[in-house]
Formats: structure tokens, C-alpha cells, sequence
């Protein structure tokens, strides 16, 4: 049976470590907690980590201490840096140290195993076994120059293995080595390009901003476009002692996904909801060309319902398909307490037709978010009809925004049915109804994924707590916007 890789968390916080423990295990690794220097010390001693999740503080010294220590004996051990705020400075300084990446809160499971398998997949394409070769057969890396014909050819036939293009550089960007992929990407042929300035060896503009964006500390990824309709996704790292390393991966295949979901979008918009509202128009007119007796108006009548929430059901696909290929781009300042006076306005002549009882609980310290305001607002109405929808008469529903650290926390509760535990799981999926919900309730089992994709475009959470047969609590997390 393979070895499982093995995790070390040099993390103080004892929630957060644990929460990664559990995230980690459930994923398949192997993984160590220390809370002190001496334990990491004498962990490291005992089994060299595949990765580690490094704390902002750790045993009172600061992460950037701790890393340099770290890569100063094991140059090629990816690092990731969990810090209690997402900043940009923060995310800069720790790829200019040449950490791997970079976690904040909210943490979620998925999000932990996620950014760790990252990390690992990208230090294998960087070669990070290829590093381990260069300091087994090398004195010292500073010395790379001194490496023998021999060594290079070696370290060249390994990278020439690596699925992704890798362009080695030194500080000055002169060219230390490149693989067949970067070969056949840029058509170098059988050029010697070893020793050369990569600017007159590779005349692309896009990998040239790429290199200026990364001297510059900007992000450093780019994508890299050529005239024949290729396109790859480039990626610049450090390499403690070597240089710099430019990866590269063809994105050409996704990128047309994108362009047919595109397509896909604008098409359904005008070849569904055109003809849609045509019909709608011509059941307007046949009501005014002269009296009907009552069997025409009632199949009128349910003509025009069923076009309606075909009508309803094609917006709400065209919703999730904006938002799953990325198109909701509008962010700004939002107070969720005035778009939820907006959203309550709406819903007021429902609420007083069942005459239930709306309760708002508001807390005066509750900051803005960055957001989209009109899926902020599509968002509430969502949860908020379902409260109505599935509440009987007479009975309660609750909304309540506070904060949460720095997070701003939304609660909607409902007298419902309820959602047995079994399905929980599920009700954020495409079409998916939980199978206890009344059968005078309509929908498409769309809402609750676009409340979904609309959250998860804000880099927050959602979930349900409930109990069969005692209502249900939808609970909403979103990063408050910085000060």
C-alpha cells in the first residue's frame, strides 16, 4: 500500500488546527500538530513533512522567521501560510519568501484540502523532486554555474518529463533551462537558449508583463495568448537558491468551454424568453378581441401560468448559468439591512395574506460587504419566498443580521416542515427538492443553488440547520469589507 503524505500543522490556534486535522484525515493524508518550536523541531527530525500549514504566530515568533529556518534546511518543502486576515500584503510577502499559498478565514473544509492539493500538485510541476536532485548533487545551489556538463544534462532530461512547460530563470532572467513543452509552445526549434536573456529568446508580450508584473510584486500569474488561438495559464514562483521557475499549462480546451457556455447563454436568451413573451402578448390580445365564456378564460388563464413559470424556470437557468461561468463581476459597498427593507417591501402583501409574523433582528455595529447588490438582493428574496412558501399560516419567520469576528452572518428561520438529515446535503444541488415539502408548493429547484453560486461568488457560506417537522434555519455568511 502507498505511503500516505504527510502533513505538518505548526499551527497555534488549536480550533484551526483541529479543523484542518479533520479536513486533511477525511482527504486521505497523514497528518502531525506541533504548538511549539522544540516539537517542531524534533518532528521535522523524525519525518521530513510532504507540505506544511505554517500560523501567523507561532510559539510567539513570526511566520517569516520560522519559513526562512525551514526552507533554510529543506529547501524544496512547500509551505502554506494561514494568517487571520486576507490582505494583500500579506499574500505578497509570503510569496516573495517563497511560500506555496496562502489561507485565511472563513476556513472551510473543502477550501483547506483544496488550496494543500494545490500546493502539493504545483510543487511536483515545479519539480520539486528536480530541486532535491539539485541539492544531492550539488555542494551548494548558490554554485549553480559550477554544476558539470554532465549534472545539466541530467537535470535537463527530468524537466524535459514534467507535463507543464518550466522555463528556469536566474535573478537576472537569464535563462538557466527550459523543457520540451516550452520548446514546442514558443517554437525555439533546437535553439540554445541556456545563459541567454529570456526578453531576447521568447518575444511574447503577455510573458513579458507577466515578468514585469512579478518584479514589480503583482500577482504573479498571467495568461499567455498566442496568434494561432492557444492559450496557457502561466504561473511565476521563487526557487530559494535556484532563481525564479515560470510555469505554464494549456487552458486553450477550457477556454473554449467558456466561449460555448457564453454562447449557450446569449442564445437561450433570445431563442427561449423571446417567443416566450410573444406568446404571452398574443394570450394578452385573445382576451381583448370580445367576451370569453368561463371554460376559455380558465384554460387562458392556465396557459398563461404555465408559460409564466416556463418563463420563470428560463431566467432562473440564465441566473446560474451568469454566475457558474463567472459573468457577475459588479462589486461595491453594501448594507445588507437596507437591500433586506427592499427585499421585505416585496414580500409585505404575501406575509399579510397568511397573516404570519415577521420578526427582523438588526445589529447596530453590522458592516457593509463588498458585493454585488443586485445578487445580494436576489439572494434574500430567495430565502426569505421560501420562509413564506413553506411557513403555514398564522406562524412565525425570523431574519437576523449581526456580526460574526469579521464576517457578517445572516439567519432566516422558518416555521416549515422542515429537511430530514439525509437530504441536507442536497438542497443546494440543481433541481434537487427536499421530498417532505408540501405539495401545493411550487418551484423549480433552482433557488436554492443560485443562493449557492451567488454566495460562493462572494467568497462566503451557506447552510441549513433544521429538524423535520420543526422548521428550518438558513444561515449565511459573507467577509465584512475592511475599514
Amino acid at each position: 500500500m502507498a505511503k500516505k503524505e504527510l502533513i505538518l500543522l505548526a499551527i497555534n490556534e488549536s480550533s484551526v488546527s483541529d479543523l484542518a486535522e479533520k479536513a486533511l484525515h477525511a482527504a486521505g493524508f497523514d497528518v502531525a500538530i506541533v504548538r511549539e518550536q522544540a516539537s517542531l523541531d524534533s518532528s521535522i527530525q523524525e519525518a521530513i513533512p510532504d507540505l506544511m500549514i505554517l500560523g501567523e504566530k507561532f510559539d510567539g515568533r513570526d511566520w517569516l522567521t520560522v519559513a526562512n529556518e525551514i526552507l533554510e534546511r529543506f529547501p524544496t518543502m512547500p509551505i502554506i501560510l494561514y494568517a487571520k486576515q486576507d490582505t494583500t500584503g500579506f499574500a505578497k510577502s509570503a510569496l516573495k519568501a517563497g511560500l506555496s499559498g496562502y489561507l485565511y478565514p472563513p476556513l472551510k473544509i473543502e477550501d483547506i484540502v483544496s488550496e494543500v492539493q494545490r500546493c502539493m500538485l504545483r510543487a511536483r510541476s515545479l519539480g520539486d523532486w528536480l530541486r532535491r536532485e539539485v541539492k544531492r548533487t550539488t555542494a551548494s545551489l548558490q554554485e549553480k554555474a559550477k554544476i558539470s556538463e554532465s549534472e545539466r544534462l541530467k537535470l535537463e532530461a527530468i524537466i524535459s518529463n514534467i507535463q507543464d512547460g518550466l522555463i528556469l530563470l536566474d535573478d537576472n532572467e537569464n535563462i538557466l533551462m527550459v523543457n520540451q513543452n516550452i520548446r514546442e509552445a514558443f517554437r525555439l526549434d533546437n535553439k540554445t537558449v541556456g545563459g541567454k536573456w529570456i526578453r531576447d529568446v521568447i518575444q511574447n508580450a503577455d510573458l513579458h508583463a507577466l515578468l514585469e508584473r512579478a518584479k514589480d510584486g503583482a500577482l504573479k500569474y498571467h495568461e499567455i495568448h498566442f496568434d494561432d488561438g492557444r492559450v496557457f495559464n502561466a504561473q511565476y514562483a521563487p526557487i530559494p537558491r535556484i532563481g525564479n521557475a515560470v510555469t505554464m499549462q494549456d487552458i486553450s480546451y477550457l477556454k473554449e468551454l467558456d466561449r460555448l457556455k457564453s454562447d449557450f447563454i446569449h442564445t437561450v436568451s433570445h431563442d427561449l424568453r423571446s417567443p416566450l413573451t410573444a406568446i404571452l402578448g398574443y394570450m394578452e390580445l385573445i382576451e381583448r378581441t370580445g367576451p370569453l365564456n368561463e371554460n376559455q378564460l380558465d384554460f387562458l388563464r392556465r396557459l398563461q401560468g404555465s408559460v409564466q413559470h416556463i418563463t420563470n424556470l428560463v431566467n432562473e437557468l440564465l441566473d446560474l448559468g451568469r454566475l457558474e461561468a463567472g459573468f457577475d463581476t459588479r462589486r461595491e459597498a453594501v448594507q445588507l439591512e437596507n437591500v433586506l427593507k427592499f427585499s421585505l417591501d416585496v414580500f409585505d402583501g404575501q406575509i399579510k395574506k397568511k397573516k404570519q409574523k415577521l420578526t427582523t433582528e438588526i445589529a447596530k455595529d453590522l458592516k457593509p460587504v463588498r458585493a454585488n447588490p443586485i445578487r445580494i438582493r436576489q439572494m434574500l428574496d430567495n430565502l426569505i419566498g421560501n420562509a413564506i412558501k413553506y411557513s403555514p399560516a398564522e406562524s412565525n419567520i425570523g431574519v437576523t443580521m449581526a456580526m460574526q469576528e469579521n464576517q457578517v452572518m445572516v439567519r432566516i428561520e422558518d416555521s416549515g416542515p422542515g429537511i430530514p438529515p439525509e437530504e441536507q446535503t442536497r438542497i443546494f444541488e440543481k433541481f434537487y427538492r427536499a421530498t417532505n415539502r408540501p405539495e401545493s408548493v411550487e418551484g423549480s429547484g433552482l433557488g436554492l443553488a443560485i443562493v449557492k453560486s451567488i454566495v460562493d461568488s462572494h467568497q462566503g457560506r451557506v447552510w441549513v440547520e433544521s429538524k423535520a417537522g420543526e422548521g428550518s434555519t438558513f444561515v449565511v455568511l459573507l467577509p465584512a469589507l475592511e475599514e
